[in-house]
């Protein structure tokens, strides 16, 4: 099989059965086929770190600097432990769809499962647009695993105006619905979102400090 690599260090072979495993969510059950039901919520204004919303983690490290794992148009903290790959898939290959959502391209993903946890942090990377922060958003999270729920807010992810929802989706392992949080910010080379998912509910939110940490820390440039 070619036209995916996860440079993560992994012989070939492993390699491509977790990037396989990423992208199509192994362990978590999300239902690829399912449509988006639902209508997002009314939209309020909610800055990073707001109400309700846990305390960021502790600063272990970053991502997205040039010569890091993940070159990308931004850059934000992580806490210790979790293990950041770079996605490379072959527009040309049986496996781009896999790695595509709306109009976002996934490009790292950063895994929890060093520190106890089984979820990731996930950036995608989209084409540069007219259409609103929301918007893209929107089409991000409407284009998944059968959305539903979503509610939207303006946010600011460090000090870049943006938007975020937390919703929904179906999971076949839990037989039900399991929560999902997601940010996208402009930037001079196009949208980027950082999304969140989970095994189940539970995973989510003890992964929450995590997400808000690279949230609150965001820069671009």
């Amino acid at each position: 099989m070619t036209g995916i690599s996860v440079r993560r260090g992994l012989p070939a072979a492993a390699a491509v059965t977790a990037a396989l495993c990423a992208l199509a969510g192994c362990g978590t059950g999300d239902d690829g086929k399912a449509t988006a039901t639902g209508s997002p919520a009314a939209t309020t204004a909610s800055p990073a770190g707001s109400a309700g919303a846990p305390e960021p983690a502790a600063k272990g490290g970053s991502i997205g600097a040039t010569g890091s794992t993940c070159e990308l148009p931004v850059t934000f903290d992580l806490p210790a432990g979790w293990e950041p790959a770079a996605v490379d898939v072959d527009p040309g290959s049986e496996f781009a769809a896999l790695a595509q959502q709306g109009p976002l391209t996934l490009v790292c993903e950063i895994d929890a499962k060093p520190t106890g946890n089984i979820g990731f942090l996930r950036v995608w990377r989209g084409e540069k647009s007219a259409a609103s922060p929301r918007a893209l958003l929107e089409a991000f999270v409407t284009a998944g695993t059968g959305a539903a729920d979503a509610t939207y807010t303006d946010v600011r992810a460090g000090t870049v105006a943006g938007a975020e929802a937390a919703y929904t989706v179906y999971s076949d392992l839990l037989d039900g619905r399991k929560k999902e949080s997601a940010f996208l910010v402009p930037t001079a080379q196009g949208p980027v979102v950082v999304h969140l998912g989970g095994m189940d509910s539970d995973e989510h939110d003890q992964m929450l400090p995590a997400y808000e940490l690279a949230k609150s820390s965001l820069r671009t440039g």
